[in-house]
C-alpha cells in the first residue's frame, strides 16, 4: 500500500517532480550552497596566507580555516549536492514517488547535525588536524562525531535512492532499461556506499580514541582505510559529474549518447576499479608493500582510465553527433563554434569537461605512476590536481547544473542572466591558472601542507628559486578571482531564490504519467567524415593523448634527472 502522493510537471522542461523528492532536492541543494558560501569565505584566508607577500592569518588561524576550508568544500558541499541529485535521477527521472521519505529526512537531518557538528568543533580550536586528521595527532571528540552522524545520514541517502529505483521498477513507471544519467547516478551511488563505509570504518575507533575508550589506532592502519574514504570521495563525483555530462548534452542539444551500451559498460568499470586511485596518496609511505602498490596503481587502474576516455570520447562526440545533425557539418570544428556558448548550462559544463581531463586526468596518471609520485608527493602540486578534478571539475559541474534548476526545480525566474553567462568562463578559467601555477610551484617542491613556504627562523634554511615565490603570488591572485566567480554564483544562486520572479508552478497530479523508454541504440553513420560520426571529437582526443604522452614522458625525464643522486 503506497502513501497518497502529487506530481507536478514542469512546463519548461517536462520533467514531472514527485512533491516529497522535491522538496528533499530543494533542501539538500540548499544546504549544499551554504556549505560552498562557508568555504569559498574560509578559502581567502587559506589563498591570502600562502600568498608569499601577504602571509595573512598567523600559524595556528591558518590550519584552523584550511581544516574547515577543506571538509567543507571537499565532503560536505559536494555530497549534499550529490544526495539531491540522487533524488533527481531517481524520482524526477523515473517518474515515481521517493522511497521511504521520512527516511530521506532523517537522512537530511543527521547530514546537517554532522556537518555543524564538526563545523563547530573545528572553530572552537583544538581541532584543527585538516581534512586527513591523521592520527595519533588528535582533533576533540565531536570532529569525528560529526563525521560520523554526516556519514550515516549520506549511507541511508544512498539506501533510499536504491529503494526508489525499486520502487520505480515495481510500479512500472519506466520501460526498458534505467536512463544512462541514473545509470551513472547508480554507478556513483555504489562507489559512495563503499567509500562512506571506509570512513566510518575507521572514524569509529579514533572517535572511541578521543574519547578514551581505546588507547590507540594504528598509523598505517588508520591512513590507508581512511584514504579510502578520502579520495574514494573523489570517485563519487566523478560518476556524479558525468552523469550530468550525459544529462546537459541532452538538455543542451538533445544528444544521445554514441553508443549507450559502451558508456554503461564504462561506469562498470568505474564501480570495479575507479577507487584504486586512491592508492596515490600511500606511494611513499614504506609500510606499504611494492606489490599492493603497483597492482593498485597500475594494472588494475589502467581499466578506470579506460573508462575515462571512454567518456571523454562518448559525451562531446554526441555533442557533435547532434551539431551536425542540425546542419553544423562545415569542416572539423563548425559544431563546437555554434554551440550555445552564451548558455552556463552548457558552457561551464564544457570548461569542466576539458579542465577535467586535461589538468586532472593527466596529472592523476602521473602521480598514480609509483616513481613518478615520488617527484611531487607532499607538495602543493597535490592541492593544484584536486582543485582540477574536485573545483574544475565536480563544482564547476553542479553550478552549470544549477542554472537549469533554478527555473525547473525551484521555480523561479533566474536574475542577472548576463552576469550568469559570464560566471562559468570568470570561475572556469581563474581555477585552470590556479591549478597551472599551484601545479608549477609543486614541480619545484614548495611544500602542500606547511604555513610558511620561506620556513622562516628555520635552523636550516632553504632559499627557494624566484619563480618558487612567483608563482604562489600567481596562485593567490587566481585564486581571488576564483572566489569573485564563487561569489557570483552564490549571488545569482540565492537571489534568484530570494527575489527571482516566481514561475508557473505547472500541473499537479495524483498519478505519473509513465516514462516510455527506447532500447539503447548505437549513433547511425550518417555525419561526419572519412568513416568517424565524430571527426572533430577524434582530432580532439588524438590531442588529448599527445598532450599526456608528452607530458608523462617530460616527468620522466625530471626523474631521470635525480637518478644521478643515488
Amino acid at each position: 500500500m503506497t502513501t497518497a502522493t502529487t506530481y507536478r510537471t514542469c512546463p519548461r522542461s517536462g520533467l514531472q517532480f514527485e512533491a516529497q523528492a522535491e522538496k528533499l532536492m530543494i533542501a539538500n541543494a540548499f544546504v549544499a550552497v551554504v556549505a560552498l558560501l562557508v568555504g569559498g569565505l574560509l578559502a581567502i584566508g587559506v589563498v591570502l596566507t600562502r600568498w608569499p607577500a601577504v602571509h595573512w592569518l598567523a600559524a595556528d588561524t591558518f590550519y584552523m580555516v584550511l581544516t574547515a576550508h577543506g571538509i567543507d568544500m571537499l565532503i560536505f558541499w559536494i555530497i549534499f549536492f550529490e544526495v539531491a541529485v540522487l533524488y533527481f535521477a531517481s524520482s524526477t527521472l523515473l517518474r515515481c514517488r521517493i522511497a521511504t521519505p521520512k527516511i530521506a529526512w532523517l537522512a537530511f537531518v543527521l547530514m546537517v547535525v554532522g556537518a555543524v557538528m564538526n563545523n563547530v568543533s573545528v572553530f572552537q580550536g583544538g581541532s584543527s588536524v585538516m581534512m586527513t586528521s591523521y592520527v595519533p595527532m588528535m582533533a576533540h571528540w565531536s570532529f569525528y562525531l560529526g563525521l560520523i552522524l554526516f556519514a550515516v545520514g549520506a549511507l541511508i541517502a544512498c539506501f533510499v535512492f536504491f529503494g526508489t529505483l525499486v520502487v520505480a521498477k515495481r510500479e512500472k513507471t519506466f520501460e526498458g532499461s534505467v536512463p544512462l544519467v541514473t545509470f551513472g547516478a547508480t554507478t556513483a551511488a555504489i562507489i559512495a556506499v563503499f567509500t562512506i563505509s571506509s570512513g566510518a570504518i575507521i572514524l569509529i575507533p579514533t572517535f572511541l580514541m578521543a574519547i578514551g575508550l581505546i588507547s590507540e589506532v594504528d598509523p598505517l592502519v588508520y591512513r590507508t582505510i581512511w584514504w579510502a574514504f578520502g579520495h574514494s570521495s573523489q570517485q563519487i563525483n566523478v560518476a556524479a559529474h558525468i552523469s550530468i555530462w550525459y544529462a546537459v548534452a541532452a538538455i543542451a542539444f538533445g544528444a544521445k549518447p554514441m553508443s549507450e551500451r559502451v558508456s554503461r559498460g564504462a561506469f562498470l568499470l568505474y564501480i570495479l576499479f575507479l577507487q584504486l586511485a586512491s592508492a596515490h596518496h600511500l606511494l611513499a609511505d614504506p609500510g606499504i608493500s611494492t606489490e599492493w602498490k603497483v597492482v593498485n596503481t597500475s594494472y588494475f587502474m589502467y581499466f578506470a582510465v579506460l573508462a575515462s576516455m571512454i567518456h571523454a570520447l562518448s559525451i562531446p562526440g554526441a555533442m557533435e553527433v547532434a551539431q551536425r545533425a542540425r546542419g553544423y557539418d562545415k569542416g572539423l570544428f563548425e559544431w563546437l563554434r555554434k554551440a550555445p556558448w552564451s548558455n552556463p548550462v552548457f558552457s561551464g559544463v564544457f570548461i569542466s569537461l576539458v579542465g577535467f581531463g586535461f589538468l586532472g586526468g593527466i596529472t592523476g596518471v602521473m602521480m598514480g605512476t609509483e616513481q613518478l609520485n615520488l617527484l611531487i608527493h607532499n607538495t602543493i602540486y597535490v592541492p593544484g590536481h584536486f582543485h582540477a578534478t574536485v573545483v574544475v571539475g565536480t563544482t564547476l559541474t553542479f553550478m552549470s547544473l544549477t542554472y537549469f534548476l533554478i527555473p525547473v526545480l525551484f521555480r523561479r525566474e533566474m536574475i542577472n542572466p548576463g552576469l550568469a553567462r559570464i560566471q562559468p568562463y570568470l570561475f572556469g578559467f581563474s581555477m585552470y591558472f590556479f591549478c597551472l601555477v599551484m601545479m608549477g610551484a609543486g614541480t619545484l617542491g614548495v611544500s602542500r601542507r606547511h604555513w610558511d613556504m620561506a620556513f622562516s627562523g628555520a635552523a636550516l634554511a632553504y632559499e627557494w628559486p624566484g619563480a618558487a615565490y612567483l608563482m604562489m603570488g600567481l596562485v593567490g591572485i587566481g585564486g581571488l578571482v576564483a572566489i569573485v566567480g564563487g561569489a557570483i554564483y552564490i549571488y545569482i544562486t540565492v537571489g534568484s531564490l530570494l527575489w527571482g520572479k516566481k514561475l508557473d508552478t505547472g500541473t499537479v497530479s495524483a498519478k505519473f504519467t509513465p516514462l516510455m523508454r527506447a532500447a539503447p541504440t548505437a549513433a547511425a553513420q550518417t555525419y561526419g567524415s572519412a568513416g568517424f560520426v565524430a571527426p572533430g571529437t577524434f582530432v580532439l582526443a588524438m590531442f588529448f593523448l599527445v598532450t599526456f604522452v608528452l607530458y608523462y614522458f617530460v616527468n620522466w625525464k625530471y626523474l631521470g634527472q635525480l637518478w644521478s643522486l643515488s
